[in-house]
């Protein structure tokens, strides 16, 4: 009788180190956080009146080409005008590079945004234009920010001053 109390008590340690080894806990510790979808605008930040240019952003995910986005979309507008503003298609070229032609009509300040959508992230670079030689003293100040609800919450302090 107190033999097999003995071995019971020798193998119960045994037998709860043998769970601790669950294959399933392990991949939980060892999970890797997909690694960020990086953006980078190849759009000139100087640019001509009346030429079509081509809006460009290469994505990448570790220094890899990224050619299956979900989405690329090439938001433009005037300082000061959002709301004026312009959504264009990017198509893949090669390598990541995502492009749609425009063209400015006229001398100013715009800004861009490269909506992407792609391997489950939303990323969304925004990039300064010069085109042709604006008089600054005539550009509007740009107000919207990098983030589609920081631009919801300046258009709400706009209303309540």
């Amino acid at each position: 009788m107190m033999k097999k109390w003995f071995y019971s008590l020798v193998a119960v340690p045994f037998l709860l180190a043998a769970c601790g080894d669950d294959p399933e806990v392990e991949t939980l510790d060892t999970a890797e956080v997909p690694a960020i979808v990086e953006v980078d605008i190849q759009t000139a930040e100087q640019l001509n009146v009346g030429e079509t240019i081509q809006l460009s952003a290469r994505v990448t995910q570790e220094e890899e080409a990224v050619n299956d986005a979900k989405e690329v979309k090439f938001e433009v507008w005037e300082s000061g005008l959002r709301d004026e503003g312009e959504m264009l298609d990017g198509e893949l070229t090669e390598d990541g590079i995502y492009v749609a032609d425009y063209t400015f009509d006229h001398d100013g300040v715009y800004y861009m945004f490269a909506h992407t959508t792609a391997r489950g992230m939303h990323v969304m670079p925004k990039q300064e234009l010069i085109v042709g030689n604006p008089d600054m003293s005539k550009v509007l100040e740009d107000t919207s920010s990098n983030s589609m609800e920081d631009d919801k919450e300046n258009k709400e302090e706009d209303h309540n001053h």
